[in-house]
């Protein structure tokens, strides 16, 4: 099995948030434990805005934990069809939102997506599984 780490996961953990820290550090370690951890570029720009240099976020990502898998090409066409059921159903971002890359990569390779928000990934990836509160 592998698990791609939505970037809410890691925020929660990086930053101790007060709400979600625990579950999300529970359930990352869960998914170190038990399978291949997958981080893409998403994850990291989502994840680098709260750091200064690259080395002190690559030393809390260390390669051999996580892999880092690039954005597939087919990926980034489901997340565009994925944007336009957004815009359809009202949405009013003009530019396709990150959510929509991290569940169409996670779909595309065949990942489990391990995130906080349930909610978006089962409106516009139903068929993705999901490791979510």
């Amino acid at each position: 099995m592998s698990v791609l780490v939505d970037s809410n996961i890691l925020l929660d953990v990086f930053t101790d948030d007060p709400v979600w820290a625990s579950w999300s550090g529970a359930q990352l370690a869960r998914a170190l434990d038990a399978a291949s951890v997958v981080i893409d570029p998403i994850v990291y720009a989502e994840v680098s805005v709260g750091f200064t240099e690259i080395e002190k976020l690559d030393n809390l990502l260390p390669a051999p934990l996580f892999t880092r898998e690039p954005l597939p090409y087919p990926a980034g066409f489901l997340a565009g069809k994925a944007f336009l059921a957004y815009r359809r159903n009202g949405g009013q971002r003009p530019t396709p939102l990150p959510d929509f890359y991290i569940g169409a990569h996670s779909l595309v390779a065949g990942h489990v997506l391990l995130t906080r928000d349930r909610h978006r990934y089962e409106t516009y990836f139903p068929r993705l599984p999901l490791i979510a509160p």
